[in-house]
């Protein structure tokens, strides 16, 4: 689908990070942008920020977890615009709890967002796009959602996006319904996940405390990450998506890589390897010794 004047864009996730990318992308091409986030301050300075490129714009408060603040979401983009043509469900969130030992409330929180999400997202405007008999939907998944590995409660969710949005890609060719659907699996991108618990809902009580393995595992991550693609770069290379009607977008030719390798070990038939050298990371085999040293405790015992 031609991105141009005339078109309109949802973004979730908006007030930040790829979000943020994509909205101001997208205005660029003269598209009118639905930017919605919870981070309301944040938000509105987005907003600000895409509205200086001379498109117009909408900035709605939303909670991607709520069905009914997705919906209100839905109705606001058609209230101001009459029509929706790209929807990126974008919005995500990461978690530095312990998955096994920490309390549910990271696990409902991660999925709330990063699936239910998605889930919203898709059921609340793929109706629109449909009887208008147009439209493309960019679900943002991970690389993390072909390789587990780092953290169980986000790599679920993005295995699940990765599930979900082939399943809709399917069911769009199979209806004939001229729908066009993308998932974005990006590698280290330069945003603040890493500190996405400071929108953390006051509804699931106190903010988890970090995993043990947090003091070891955390300063890799930040390095990765403040290392990462530019969230604009990561845009560019959903538009391309979008404009040639592609479903995959990758950011990172070496995560790949590691994924058709692991994909290999399965169809033999071996077990997972738990020293996989990621880009980015420390080589494997050191980052197990770090953990490994950090729960013997003092001594090694």
């Amino acid at each position: 689908m031609e991105l141009a004047a005339g078109k309109v864009a949802v973004v979730t996730g908006a007030a930040s990070g790829i979000g943020l990318a994509l909205a101001e992308r997208f205005a660029r091409a003269g598209l009118d942008v639905v930017l919605a986030d919870v981070e309301q301050p944040a938000l509105r300075a987005a907003a600000e920020k895409i509205a200086g490129l001379g498109g117009r714009t909408l900035a709605v408060p939303t909670d991607v977890s709520d069905e009914a603040a997705v919906s209100a979401l839905a109705a606001a983009a058609i209230d101001r615009f009459g029509s929706v043509h790209v929807v990126c469900n974008n919005a995500g969130v990461a978690s530095l709890a312990d998955p096994w030992f920490g309390p549910l409330s990271a696990w409902k929180w991660v999925l709330g967002v990063n699936l239910w999400g998605v889930i919203h997202g898709i059921r609340a405007f793929l109706p629109l796009l449909a009887a208008q008999g147009e439209g493309h939907i960019v679900n943002t998944a991970s690389i993390a959602g072909l390789i587990p590995g780092l953290d169980p409660i986000y790599d679920a969710t993005k295995h699940a996006v990765v599930a979900i949005s082939e399943d809709l890609f399917q069911a769009m060719n199979v209806a004939m319904v001229p729908i066009g659907v993308s998932v974005l699996c990006p590698g280290w991108v330069h945003t603040s996940i890493a500190q996405a618990d400071r929108n953390w809902p006051q509804t699931l009580g106190e903010v988890p405390e970090r995993a043990a393995t947090s003091e070891v595992t955390e300063p890799h991550l930040q390095r990765a990450i403040d290392e990462g693609m530019a969230p604009a770069a990561v845009a560019d290379l959903v538009a391309d998506a979008i404009t040639a009607n592609r479903f995959w977008v990758f950011t990172d030719p070496r995560a790949t890589q590691i994924a058709l390798d692991r994909w290999q070990r399965i169809a033999e038939g071996h077990n997972p390897q738990a020293e996989v050298d990621f880009p980015g990371l420390p080589p494997g085999k050191q980052l197990v010794a770090e953990i490994q040293q950090l729960l013997a405790g003092p001594g090694g015992a």
